[in-house]
């Protein structure tokens, strides 16, 4: 089996420099030879002498319809390589992404030019989605001159990939991120109350910080749900919300213990108050944010079920 390491990206989206970078490093200097297959080229190119010490052959491919599992097949029947780099054309039809059967993904990389994001994100929001959405890591470079953006632009993407590490570095590398003065709610207060324009921020803010939230009080209008396999006492309220387009609807939702769950409808509407707590829970497959209900009082369906994100 070859392992494969898919980078993605709009063209000038940095990466040729991110992969330069790597194959210069003392950790890539592993035995083998790497094929780098490259699907566009930009303003960056690669040094012969760089490729020669890390032991890497370059393959192009400069059609879509040549990227097919018998000619990559055939590329790597040519080099018979130990590990294969596809450094891939962000135009390009990623859903329908195929590859040979013993090619193993080992990591998926999507690389973001921060100063172009908004002008991809805003029209051409489901191909950025495509992208980002299978990628472990997510790396926007050249954020000098939008530093007040970057929680926005890191909500964009969590809203697509919830479990994707999303890296922002500027000229001086990469950039601690803090964004709890984005959040348009006071973390201080005794009683955080949601409403549609906030509740999937915080939903993906305890994901990623859920030190903030707890032993806190929340409140906020759900649907709520009640799975089959969800074990007695618990529910699950949230809101259905829109990733990248209408078809592309999600449920963003916690565990909820309450004594009364049992009484609960599913796919019935509720005022929720709620507390917040790190705990083990088996679907988790570890710790999470884990809810206990304060009080649930049901209530009608609101106009819009749907919300926004971002």
């Amino acid at each position: 089996m070859k392992p494969v390491y898919f980078i993605n990206g709009f063209l000038e989206s940095g990466k040729t420099s991110f992969l330069k970078f790597t194959l210069a490093q003392d950790y890539f200097k592993i035995r083998g030879t790497t094929l780098l297959i490259l699907c566009e080229e930009g303003e960056e190119e690669y040094d012969t002498k760089l490729l020669k010490k890390s032991k890497t052959i370059i393959e192009k491919i400069e059609d879509e319809e040549d990227f097919t599992v018998e000619h990559l097949s055939e590329i790597e029947k040519q080099w018979k390589p130990e590990r294969i780099i596809i450094e891939y054309n962000g135009m390009w039809n990623n859903k329908d992404l195929q590859l040979p059967s013993s090619w193993v993904m080992e990591q998926q990389i999507t690389c973001v030019n921060a100063a172009t994001f908004p002008m991809y994100y805003n029209n051409m929001k489901s191909m950025v989605a495509e992208q980002v959405r299978n990628s472990e890591l997510i790396i926007f470079n050249r954020c000098d001159d939008c530093m007040d953006s970057l929680g926005v632009y890191r909500r964009n993407i969590k809203a697509v990939n919830a479990a994707a590490a999303v890296v922002f570095e500027n000229k001086d590398g990469e950039i601690d991120e803090i964004f709890e003065e984005d959040l348009p709610y006071d973390l201080k207060a005794d009683e955080i109350k949601l409403d549609d324009n906030s509740y999937g921020l915080w939903y993906l803010d305890v994901m990623e910080h859920l030190e903030r939230y707890e032993g806190k009080k929340i409140s906020f209008l759900a649907q709520n749900l009640r799975p089959g396999g969800l074990p007695k006492g618990y529910f699950v309220p949230g809101r259905r919300a829109m990733t990248c387009c209408a078809d592309d609807l999600t449920f963003l939702g916690y565990i909820c213990k309450y004594d009364k769950a049992d009484t609960i409808k599913d796919k019935s509407w509720a005022n929720v108050t709620c507390t917040v707590k790190k705990e083990f829970f088996e679907g988790y497959r570890g710790e999470g944010p884990v809810l206990t209900a304060i009080s649930v009082s049901p209530c009608e369906a609101p106009k819009n079920e749907v919300i926004g994100i971002g």
